[in-house]
Parts: structure tokens; sequence; C-alpha cells
């Protein structure tokens, strides 16, 4: 078993973070959207250990974080598309899916074999700072165990993976809560996944409604399992009240156990949705029973993550 450390958000907890990840170490560590768990996405051996500590399925590709556009275009073939959703979004939640370059010199498991490369800036200072201080592509699906709950803080990512991983380095609650939207531009601009940038901003930018996948069966990009980010509670979803047994999770003006957004904001209730489950969670409820939410901007990305949640499990 390994000793987990947990590193502070300073120049030293900086510098243990990167000399770690060089020496092949998995380091989890905060983004704006979740705590990552990252691995140098050039060594193999560091990336399937990511799958052995997660218990990740090898089919499932994962997301490169980087420090710059610039150290982006290193590793894929980079678009005029691409530099304009750059230019407005990055350092931010969006994930873009590119071709990857012949010379990227990732591993292969970062990828799944697919041509293609998920790849992001992300705008949590300290996510930056790690970034640069390690000056490498950095591989970092969510830091959990595959399937459950999304983390949002340090003590989320220890109860899941204390004792599979080198360090975590702590840099307090992440602000915006949910993954990363991802968007593949290996054809039509193509919505792979929603997440912590609204689909209706891309469009705007864009200028057309985003296509959607609907490729059958085969994963396309990070987070398309059918079963994701699940407590061990039950879900019951677009419920109004609660059957006897069950805890509610409300949002709005409502009488409930916990509430993603007394104010219906769909901002604070992406904030607090992953905290929330994992606090109602540890309380033993075996169905969590959750209100309604709008199906538009953020609220899109909850749902979608309530509606992986809720579920069969495989």
């Amino acid at each position: 078993m390994i000793s987990t450390e947990l590193l502070q958000p300073d120049k030293a907890g900086i510098a243990r973070a990167a000399a770690l990840l060089s020496t092949g170490a998995l380091v989890a560590f905060p983004t704006e959207t979740v705590y990552g768990l990252g691995a140098d996405a050039r060594n193999s051996l560091a990336v399937a250990r990511i799958f052995e500590a997660k218990g990740r399925p090898r089919f499932n590709p994962l997301i490169v974080h980087v420090a710059s556009t610039a150290q982006a275009q290193r590793y894929v073939h980079w678009s005029d598309q691409a530099e304009a959703l750059a230019r407005a979004f990055w350092p931010g939640p969006l994930t873009l899916v590119l071709p990857i370059r012949a010379d990227a010199g990732l591993s292969d498991l970062v990828t799944a074999d697919l041509p293609s490369l998920a790849i992001r800036v992300p705008a949590h200072p300290l996510a930056r700072q790690l970034l640069t201080a390690f000056d490498g592509p950095v591989a970092a699906p969510s830091a959990n165990p595959s399937g459950r709950i999304s983390p949002t803080t340090a003590t989320h990512v220890m109860a899941g993976l204390d004792g599979r991983i080198e360090a975590v380095l702590d840099g307090g609650p992440c602000p915006v809560g949910l993954e990363s939207t991802i968007l593949g531009l290996t054809g039509a601009p193509t919505l792979l996944r929603h997440g912590g940038l609204p689909a209706e901003e891309i469009e705007a930018l864009l200028g057309h409604p985003l296509a959607q996948d609907t490729t059958p069966g085969k994963l396309t990009a990070p987070g398309q399992m059918a079963s994701h980010y699940a407590p061990h509670a039950r879900l019951r979803l677009n419920a109004t009240s609660t059957a006897p047994g069950e805890v509610m999770l409300g949002f709005g003006p409502m009488h409930c156990d916990l509430n993603l957004s007394s104010t219906a904001s769909l901002t604070e209730a992406a904030a607090n949705l992953f905290p929330h489950l994992h606090t109602l969670d540890a309380g033993g409820a075996a169905t969590i029973a959750v209100a309604p939410i709008p199906d538009s901007g953020l609220g899109r990305a909850i749902n979608d993550r309530l509606r992986r949640a809720a579920a069969p499990r495989p």
C-alpha cells in the first residue's frame, strides 16, 4: 500500500508534485472543474497506473492537460476553429478533441488507440502552476474510483484513492464543480459531453448549432460511459417529494435534506452537485430523490451527470 502525501498549495507543494510526476508517480490536483488524477502522458507505465488506481476500463480515453495553447499544438493538428475556441475559452472548462500528431510522443493508453486526442488548458491557478513546473503533458481523468461521484475537494480524493496514489495537491474546493465540456473537432464541431462551459456559449461563438454525437456503442471521448458519477445509493430523478427511506436533493425554494441552490442558480447547483451527492451518500440512505433541474445552460450538464449516475450499474 502506498503512503499518500497531502501536499499544501505552496511553492514547496507544487515542486514536490511536479517532481513526483517526473518519476512516474500519480498526483491528484485541483482544476476549476474537479480534481484530476495526473500522470505523465508520455509514460505508459505511469498512465497504466491511472487505470489501475481508478479501476477504469482501458478502452476509455483520457484528457491531457497542458499549460498553454502553444503546448497543445505540439500534440494535435491545430485548426482555425480550434484557434478561435481556444482564444475564447482557454484557460477554462473546455476540452477539444483533435487529430493527434504522429510525432506527439504520448502513450497509446491515453487515446485508447483512437486517432484523436482530448486536450485542454485548465483555468485553476494551482493546476496551471503545477503544469508549468512539470513542463509537460499530464493525463488526468477525475481523481475517484471509476464510475463513482467525482471529487471536488482533496478530502473526496483521499476517501476514494488514499493508499493507491502518491500524492494529493490540496487546492480547496473546485469552483465549477462539473467536468469540462468536450467538443469534437475531427469533423464538424460535435458536442461529445456537456460540461462546465454551456454549449450555448460555444454555439454563439461558432454561429451555428453543434452536431450531436450519435456514435453507437464505441466511446469517442472521455465521460461517455452510460453509468458514471454514481453514488452507492440509487438515484430517483425529477422527484417532487420523498418516499419512505429516501433523502431529497432539492433545487429552488423547497423542503429538502440538501439544496443544490435555494435561489435556483444553475451555477451554484453545478458547484454543489458532487459535494452534496457525497454528503447524502455518506448518510447511508438507500435512495436519493432529486428535484427537477431546468435542462438549459449548465442544467444540461447537471442533468447529464444525474442521468448517468442513475443508470443501471454494470
